[in-house]
């Protein structure tokens, strides 16, 4: 029974893992989203929306690649 739960655990935990990246690179879109619709001109928000949508990115591959 204990086993069973483990395994269950496991399999969600690598397919939350194999979008990660994907989730990442949509919270920057959504950055750039609220950046385009915003009156102000801040570049903070581009930085941060940039930086999640590389990391985002990196994480993708690197994640996919060693997660089955």
């Amino acid at each position: 029974m204990q086993s069973e739960k483990i395994n269950k655990n496991d399999i969600v935990m690598k397919n939350f893992l194999k979008y990660l990246g994907s989730i990442i690179l949509l919270i920057g879109t959504a950055l750039l989203t609220v950046y385009y619709f915003k009156n102000t001109a801040e570049n903070t928000l581009l930085i941060t929306a940039g930086a999640l949508m590389v990391c985002g990115l990196i994480a993708h591959v690197v994640i996919n690649k060693y997660v089955e």
